[in-house]
């Protein structure tokens, strides 16, 4: 289904039983359906937009190596509000600090932004980096958390 928010529309997939991809840039996709599941992550997304929901809490599947599903899964350990560096993401892996790379690419790869919450991580001197959904979008749902002043 395509879902409104504030960063434009999202595409939302789900299996029967679980929250499966959020895509940025929606706008072209036809809403096909509804689900108990998706009008849970359309509800929790309000929320999260409205400042009222600081974590998801929502069934997920996802489809991945198992390097890049340990990466996924540790996104929503970065609290709300603040942010990591890749390499601190990789030391938190258990992984070394040359592992930042890698951590960065699986991160890119991330299925369900905004759930698993890959704008929370940035690089080591501060600035923002890569974000599937745009630097704009990045620096919108850092400054929605409280993670980044507003320019201006």
């Amino acid at each position: 289904t395509v879902v409104d928010s504030p960063i434009g529309p999202l595409g939302l997939v789900a299996s029967e039983s679980a929250l499966q991809s959020v895509t940025f840039h929606a706008g072209r996709l036809e809403a096909v359906g509804s689900s108990p599941v998706l009008d849970e992550a359309n509800r929790q997304l309000d929320a999260y937009f409205a400042g009222e929901l600081v974590a998801f809490d929502l069934p997920l599947e996802l489809h991945g190596t198992d390097f890049q599903q340990q990466c996924w899964l540790a996104l929503a350990t970065i609290p709300y509000g603040q942010t990591v560096s890749y390499g601190e993401q990789a030391r938190r892996l258990g992984l070394g600090n040359d592992k930042a790379r890698a951590v960065g690419a699986a991160n890119g790869q991330n299925p369900l932004p905004l759930v698993l919450p890959c704008h929370r991580v940035i690089g080591s001197d501060g600035s923002l980096t890569g974000f599937g959904g745009g630097l704009h979008v990045k620096r919108f749902l850092l400054e929605l958390e409280g993670a980044l002043l507003p320019l201006g």
